[in-house]
């Protein structure tokens, strides 16, 4: 194994893969749309109902 590659690590921003994957869904299936900003609102919902 090469010693340079050992202590590679990729760390990815949760919200930006999440809004190009939607961004992305909704280039392609424009009725995705609905269900996107439905799902997201009902997951916003829920972890605001139990902070921390």
């Amino acid at each position: 194994m090469l010693p340079y590659l050992a202590d590679f690590t990729v760390q990815f921003n949760t919200g930006a893969v999440v809004a190009l994957v939607a961004g992305i869904s909704i280039l392609v299936v424009p009725k995705l749309l609905n269900y996107i900003i439905a799902a997201y609102l009902i997951v916003v919902g829920i972890l605001g109902l139990f902070p921390g």
